[in-house]
């Protein structure tokens, strides 16, 4: 072979080498969208996107290598919601991962295409989200927070710990957790007379949420639940503090609550539904329809019980009810 032949043959080669090179380093990478309903900052929700990516990585997912998951922190804002939600959809990602009611509600109407699994959602079926928890029916699926047996668990916690208490108030800002009207409403309907009058507590901003308390703890005979709502998580450490100096006897969905100075905490075990999500964005990502993916309910819950706030109030809990608590802060 003439070198010139040889020359021009090697440059062909070698021109195309390149190119084969580039095409494998660019093989496609999928996209995982995840909205959470609180701030970056918050300890616990640090802790779920801890779960949720371990879980991801032991069946196989590993950020920056064969995913790419785009993550977006809403505060607990409905206007930074509809923004970031927007911005999720738009990038067209293989699956989103939606943490609170209002995420996902917002996202229902953007987008019937894109799998949707949910990490903590309440009422999904009355809110239209799913046809129904066993068969949703769509392209929403995941899992649950907290339903009307929960907050009768809460009335029960408030009743047991102070037999004094004749009514408990139900915190909560319309805009971000709209499922409580019906709630209370089953409640009431459901509960024996000997429990808890219910009395609902709207507010929708932090100068109505101190106000609120107060003047509801300036009766005796109250007590205050703090359920799941991304208002009441951004700003769980001040509920727990106006609890305490309105000597309001009170129990929330969320540990933080109860580590802040409130006096209970009883909830599901968040982390682990969010370990138990990845499973299912990785069935998902490998073919299964979200339609038939049964809405799951949590399995494991936390009972939490502040000893020190028990004795600022002057109450003296059962030796029952603490030998139940998973945690006891001293």
């Amino acid at each position: 072979m003439r070198r010139r032949d040889f020359m021009a043959l090697f440059g062909g080669a070698a021109a195309g080498w390149p190119l084969v090179a580039h095409a494998q380093q660019k093989s496609p990478t999928r996209t995982i969208g995840v909205i959470m309903g609180v701030t970056e900052s918050d300890p616990d929700s640090q802790t779920r996107i801890a779960a949720f990516r371990a879980g991801f990585e032991e069946l196989g997912w590993k950020d920056g290598q064969n995913i790419r998951i785009e993550y977006r922190w809403t505060a607990g804002r409905t206007e930074f919601v509809d923004q970031y939600c927007k911005e999720i959809v738009a990038l067209a990602p293989s699956v989103i991962l939606a943490n609170s009611t209002p995420v996902v509600a917002t996202l229902q109407n953007l987008t019937t295409s894109i799998p949707i699994v949910c990490a903590l959602v309440t009422d999904p079926v009355g809110l239209g989200f799913v046809k129904s928890l066993s068969h949703p029916g769509g392209n929403i699926t995941g899992f649950l927070f907290v339903d009307p047996e929960l907050l009768s668990k809460w009335t029960e916690l408030l009743k047991g710990s102070t037999p004094g208490l004749e009514r408990a108030g139900v915190l909560y800002n319309p805009a971000t957790a709209p499922f409580y009207r019906s709630f209370l409403s089953e409640i009431a309907a459901a509960q024996p007379p000997a429990q808890l009058d219910l009395t609902p507590i709207p507010v929708g901003t932090a100068e109505e949420l101190e106000k609120a308390i107060v003047a509801f703890g300036q009766t005796p005979g109250g007590g205050l639940i703090v359920g799941p709502d991304s208002f009441n998580i951004v700003h769980i450490e001040r509920i727990a503090q106006l609890a305490a100096n309105s000597r309001l006897s009170a129990v929330s969905v969320y540990r933080p609550f109860a580590v802040a100075g409130g006096l209970m905490s009883y909830g599901p075990d968040t982390a682990e539904i969010f370990r138990r999500s990845a499973a299912y964005v990785d069935r998902i990502l490998k073919g299964a329809n979200p339609a038939e993916l049964p809405v799951q309910q949590p399995t494991k819950f936390e009972f939490v019980i502040n000893s020190k706030a028990a004795k600022a109030l002057g109450v003296t809990l059962p030796a029952t009810m603490l030998a139940l608590a998973d945690e006891v802060v001293e």
